[in-house]
């Protein structure tokens, strides 16, 4: 089972995740979750790149909250299970740029 991150770690993860992306592609925090709008050049790409996705969250059994219309994902990641921010929503955030 995850654990919850302390602020500290909260906010190494976030500096971290948000290190080589441009001010407009940055993470952004809400208490106990991080959320990041990803637009794509058409529909079936913003769909393509959540299917890879949900193999990923599958794999690491960490499901994301997101919403898609036509060319945009809006993600929101938290760890349900602790209350908050975990590992798992960094590795799936860090997954989600990789795929971009």
């Amino acid at each position: 089972m995850p654990s919850k991150l302390s602020e500290p770690e909260i906010q190494d993860a976030l500096d971290s995740l948000n290190a080589s992306l441009a001010d407009d592609e940055k993470w952004s925090r809400d208490g106990d979750s991080i959320s990041k709008t990803f637009t794509f050049k058409s529909f079936i790409r913003a769909f393509g790149w959540m299917s890879q996705i949900a193999i990923w969250a599958e794999k690491l059994k960490h499901h994301p909250e997101w919403f898609n219309v036509y060319n945009r994902v809006e993600v929101t990641l938290t760890t349900h299970d602790v209350d908050g921010l975990s590992e798992l929503d960094f590795t799936l955030a860090d997954k989600m740029e990789k795929f971009r």
